[in-house]
């Protein structure tokens, strides 16, 4: 691989939800991010993508949602991002979340280790497999002033995905081969569990494989991951991309303005559904910092449709409990 071509880390993860409403609830009040940006699904408008992230929606700090109603609940099996890991400045910040998220009647709290730190597992009201994970204090993302979590603990954004695959070997050929990611290290116990690394590594750069022809085929629902996007930082390096997963044989898609980022997308050897999103222009092109996902927003191509689009999107008034 060129020294031009480095993945960056992990741009944003895809997951969905069948309770919009719920959902924003859960993850601004309760994880105390910020919604940044409230607009639909571009292929599928007649449901909402939602945006999670800090202050301004920095990649690397994006857990995003599909809103897909009719979906049944998600059925774990290889093929799938099983676990999303979210960062959090050290041990005593893992105390106050454990805490936290027991008051709120989370499920499945559970202090243990991920790649060999401190971290607390977790599972949304949806089955949404989750960990807060300590990283040792390297800087993050942006802290949200107006969130209910104190500044100190708040999520500074994505830790590392965890994949489940039938077989390691042609997942590991494309995220080092085609994608450039190092292997860093193996376990053999409980499962085979092999970490890779990209660009300059640390939180954010970190993808697990647990390898598991145990299980069945995941099928995707309500409380999975749709897909994992990593950082490419411009449009020229977005379509180099573009060129080499091709000329690797694997199918991929031209590069599509979602007009807050580009994207590209290709489905890895053992299933799971990959995206290059670019960094920018972000999602201060349409909105005000300081009124980031206060309103539905959309691309300029589906503008004419507003009338349409909302009304056929339910409302998201808040949850309470």
């Amino acid at each position: 691989m060129t020294s031009e071509l480095v993945l960056a880390g992990i741009h944003h993860v895809t997951a969905v939800t069948a309770r919009a409403a719920e959902n924003v609830r859960f993850y601004t009040q309760v994880l105390g991010l910020r919604l940044v940006k409230k607009t639909v699904n571009q292929d599928d408008v007649s449901a909402y993508h939602l945006f999670y992230a800090d202050v301004v929606g920095s990649p690397g700090t994006e857990v995003t949602f599909f809103d897909w109603p009719h979906l049944p609940p998600h059925r774990p099996g290889h093929g799938e991002v099983a676990r999303i890991a979210l960062r959090v400045g050290g041990r005593e910040a893992l105390d106050w979340w454990a805490e936290r998220l027991q008051g709120y009647g989370v499920l499945q709290v559970e202090l243990g280790r991920y790649v060999d730190r401190d971290a607390l597992y977790f599972t949304d009201f949806e089955g949404q497999r989750l960990a807060l994970v300590d990283d040792g204090g390297v800087p993050g993302g942006l802290p949200w002033d107006r969130s209910p979590v104190p500044a100190p603990y708040q999520i500074k954004g994505l830790f590392a995905v965890t994949l489940v695959v039938r077989s390691l070997e042609p997942t590991a050929r494309v995220l080092t081969d085609v994608l450039g990611f190092r292997l860093a290290a193996e376990a053999l116990t409980p499962q085979r569990t092999t970490l890779f690394v990209t660009g300059a590594g640390g939180p954010g750069s970190l993808v697990v494989v647990e390898e598991r022809p145990d299980l069945p085929r995941a099928q995707l629902g309500a409380g999975g991951v749709h897909h994992v996007a990593f950082r490419v930082p411009d449009d020229e390096t977005h379509r180099a991309w573009r060129e080499r997963i091709a000329q690797a044989g694997i199918p991929v898609t031209p590069p599509i303005d979602r007009f807050y980022f580009r994207s590209l997308y290709f489905r890895e050897l053992g299933g799971v559904l990959y995206e290059l999103a670019t960094d920018g222009p972000g999602f201060a092109v349409d909105e005000e910092i300081e009124h980031l996902g206060e309103k539905l927003s959309l691309p300029p191509f589906l503008e004419p449709r507003r009338a349409e689009i909302e009304a056929n999107l339910r409302p998201l008034e808040p949850v309470t409990r």
